[in-house]
């Protein structure tokens, strides 16, 4: 799973707020190590209706996107910078693509279709109609997830409108972020990145952590790298799980 990284230079770059992204990248890399321990029968682990891991995924990935709209604030204060911010997009896009390929190989029918970098892209291009109208954007997110998560219609259940949501059943795929409700959570970290640069308070958390420290210099990194890390982490654990499988005979 991935966040919108802050398009700012490095040099205006908020430590807490690469740390925090980090956090999600490290839940993020243990949720998809224990599904594919699950996938080659080293573990039981039930992803598809156990609680613990349905909602330790909405855990991460309501992170994930509550800091990808706190820092589309952040790339955006200085005004928008439309090369650098078409760049990322298509970065975005290109993984996108690449993930709905890859799970069409390996899991055929479920394949991602609609993913967290697909939603992305298109939360992307909504939220700048958001990023200077705080009150709007907590208004509409908080509707987006009570509408979201309260009603379904059939019409929704047909395979161009799945990417909305508001289905009557959870599609058959790997990843799936439509965007009705998750939509809601990005317009709440817009308000909640708009406040706190109102406040001053991000630079405070800044002061919270220390600069020095391995683990959060560990974690600050992994956040401003949380694009790529989310494109090679499962690969390579799938893979390597795939040749331990088939070294040892499994």
């Amino acid at each position: 799973m991935s966040g919108i990284e802050s398009q700012v230079r490095k040099a205006h770059r908020l430590l807490s707020v690469d740390a925090m992204r980090g956090v999600a990248i490290a839940l993020m890399v243990i949720f998809h190590f224990c599904f594919d321990l699950a996938h080659f029968g080293f573990a039981r682990f039930d992803f598809y209706n156990d609680p613990f891991w349905l909602n330790f995924r909405t855990f991460i990935l309501s992170l994930f996107l509550l800091l990808a709209g706190l820092s589309l604030v952040l790339a955006t204060r200085r005004g928008i910078n439309s090369r650098r911010f078409l760049a990322r997009l298509l970065r975005v896009a290109g993984g996108a693509a690449l993930v709905s390929v890859a799970t069409w190989w390996i899991f055929g029918e479920r394949f991602v279709f609609f993913g967290v970098l697909h939603f992305i892209v298109v939360a992307s291009l909504l939220g700048l109609l958001f990023i200077r109208k705080p009150v709007v954007a907590l208004a509409l997110g908080i509707a987006l997830l009570v509408v979201g998560n309260r009603w379904q219609f059939p019409w929704f259940d047909q395979a161009g409108w799945r990417w909305i949501g508001l289905m009557t059943h959870k599609p058959a795929t790997e990843d799936y972020v439509p965007l009705i409700p998750w939509f809601g959570v990005s317009l709440i970290g817009m308000a909640l990145g708009n406040l706190l640069l109102r406040n001053g308070r991000l630079e405070t958390m800044n002061g919270w952590l220390p600069a020095d420290n391995a683990p959060v210099r560990l974690l600050a990194f992994s956040g401003r790298h949380s694009l790529l890390i989310y494109l090679i982490h499962q690969p390579l654990l799938f893979g390597l799980l795939n040749l331990y499988v088939l070294a040892a005979g499994r």
